[in-house]
């Protein structure tokens, strides 16, 4: 008698891979503002630091140039992330005991729902040129071929 395999055939590429695959994923699109508040000195800032400069790379600010990305540098205080939507509704992560997988993981389960749909911004232009004349900008129409 044999156990039923259960379980992925390949092996996983790896933590930094994991990373890539949810950094493709970030959109600052819903945000308004990301403040990262860390003290340097203190010895569990490298997740923080890792998001800093994933977060201000030009892929990612990119995707909402208006965002503003602020650095607080204080003493003695808990590293953290805070972000605020367009919405108004506000977002904490302290990633003192996690890594930047996990962070970028929570990042991305909270903020991915609220981009809007590529579809509906299409549907809306299309809706509004098929609502136009019909006609192109030089107000001749093309003939069909029959």
């Amino acid at each position: 008698m044999s156990v039923p395999f259960s379980g992925g055939f390949t092996r996983s590429a790896g933590i930094y891979s994991a990373i890539g695959k949810q950094l493709k994923s970030v959109s600052l699109k819903p945000i308004k503002q990301v403040v990262f508040k860390l003290d340097p000195f203190q010895p569990n800032v490298k997740t923080i630091r890792d998001c800093m400069f994933l977060f201000s790379s030009q892929r990612v600010v990119n995707t909402n140039p208006r965002c503003l990305i602020k650095t607080d540098i204080t003493d003695n205080c808990e590293p953290t992330i805070s972000i605020t939507l367009d919405e108004g509704k506000k977002l904490l992560f302290k990633t003192e005991h996690l890594n930047t997988l996990e962070v970028l993981q929570e990042f991305n389960k909270i903020v991915v729902p609220l981009i809007p749909k590529e579809e509906e911004i299409v549907g809306k232009v299309a809706g509004k040129i098929a609502a136009g004349s019909g006609t192109k900008a030089g107000g001749k129409s093309k003939p069909t071929r029959k």
